[in-house]
């Protein structure tokens, strides 16, 4: 029977490298007890969403996976890359109507002389 061999750090540590180039999977075992798996990281539920914005140059409104979760009201700034600033104010039940897919559209706030209309979903 062939004798097993002994990596040092430095070996396993380009052994796992040419693995992980190659796309295979590498599991390390012998750590912990399978006995109590520990609990899986919560997933977010929905993720971001991002607003469609009429007449766009550089803006950007983005309702965060956090604020539709805490489905209170909220005002997005969404300068994004823009020269110069909106606002957008979303009432509790639209960030409760965006977090639900729900179709909202609203008007942001007229800077520099123009306003523009940001829709969700």
């Amino acid at each position: 029977m062939k004798e097993a061999k002994r990596l040092d750090r430095r070996e396993f540590t380009l052994a796992a490298a040419m693995a992980i180039l190659s796309g295979v999977a590498i599991t390390v075992s012998g750590c912990g007890s399978d006995a109590s798996p520990s609990p899986a990281a919560p997933t977010p539920s929905g993720g971001d969403k991002t607003g469609s914005i009429s007449a766009n140059h550089g803006h950007a409104a983005t309702v965060t996976s956090a604020q539709l979760t805490a489905a209170g009201g909220i005002t997005l700034a969404i300068q994004g890359t823009a020269s110069h600033p909106h606002t957008v104010t979303l009432a509790a039940s639209e960030i409760t109507s965006i977090a639900s897919n729900q179709r909202v559209s609203k008007e942001s706030s007229n800077d520099s002389g123009h306003s523009h209309t940001v829709t969700f979903n």
